[in-house]
């Protein structure tokens, strides 16, 4: 018998992406995605234009490389951008680029409500994947090979609910031990952040992705509301050998996301929210 996912009435989620990277596409260019905007412009009306993400790949066993600080390459082309295709409200897009797709949720006004992962985010994200994948054969743009799948869930954790001080992380989080920091001489620092990871097994118990989790404080861009902003990145490999391995990850990562979300904040939170399960 499945456990069911924890679950919330109101929970602080703002955006959701799911994300699938493969193999770069030499063939998919400016022009290309041009192209592509047309299969998708009743939908998504709006167009951006953005530099590209950089390839993430979670690694096991060796140490991984240092992050490069200045890069320089020496190519005969302009890189490609990252287009964003966006719906007349803005809170729906697809970001397409030559190794990247993803589909984003977004809530950009506190009327909106959090439309469910399996109502809404995963069907969305397959119907608009199949679609570009036959644009991408129709094309004749080269195959389609998925290395790397990713969920990310962006999380606003507002003052005034909970906690009042960008220093009450411990309020926020499981993991804050609240308390005198002796010999400091105020209880509570000014602020706190916080980041981590976990590896995730897959059936067998062999790692094949990880979760990683961030929060640092903020202030809302619309009215200047301190908030904590909490990020939950699932990223891993396809897993092979089920129907749909680019599907079975999300699935899995959506599943640690969410358990790693309740397990990671304090019980207190979890009543502000009206968890239910």
């Amino acid at each position: 018998m499945t456990t069911p996912l924890p679950e919330f009435a109101n929970p602080p989620v703002v955006e959701v992406a799911l994300s699938v990277q493969f193999d770069p596409l030499p063939e998919l260019r400016t022009p290309q995605l041009g192209l592509l905007w047309q299969t998708v412009r009743e939908r998504f009306p709006r167009i951006e234009e953005h530099p590209p993400l950089e390839p993430s790949v979670e690694t096991f066993g060796t140490r991984p490389a240092a992050e490069p600080g200045v890069r320089f390459e020496m190519t005969r082309q302009l890189p490609v951008p990252r287009v964003w295709f966006l719906n007349r409200e803005g809170t729906e897009l697809i970001q397409v680029q030559p190794d990247r797709f993803v589909h984003n949720w977004r809530k950009l006004g506190s009327e909106q409500t959090y439309p469910r992962y399996e109502k809404h985010i995963r069907p969305k994200f397959v119907n608009e994947l199949a679609a570009f994948r036959q644009f991408l054969e129709r094309e004749h743009l080269g195959e389609f090979k998925a290395n790397q799948c990713e969920v990310t869930y962006v999380n606003h954790i507002i003052a005034g609910r909970g906690w009042e001080r960008p220093g009450e992380l411990f309020r926020v989080l499981n993991l804050c031990a609240g308390g005198s920091l002796d010999p400091l001489p105020r209880s509570d620092p000014e602020e706190l952040r916080m980041n981590g990871s976990f590896v995730i097994p897959d059936i067998a118990g062999e790692p094949i992705g990880r979760l990683r989790f961030a929060i640092e404080p903020a202030f809302r861009s619309s009215d200047g509301q301190p908030l904590f902003v909490m990020n939950l990145v699932a990223r891993g490999q396809p897993m092979e050998g089920a129907d749909d391995p680019i599907l079975a990850f999300l699935d899995l990562g959506r599943k640690w996301i969410v358990n790693g979300f309740t397990a990671l904040t304090n019980p207190e939170m979890h009543k502000i929210w009206g968890r239910k399960v």
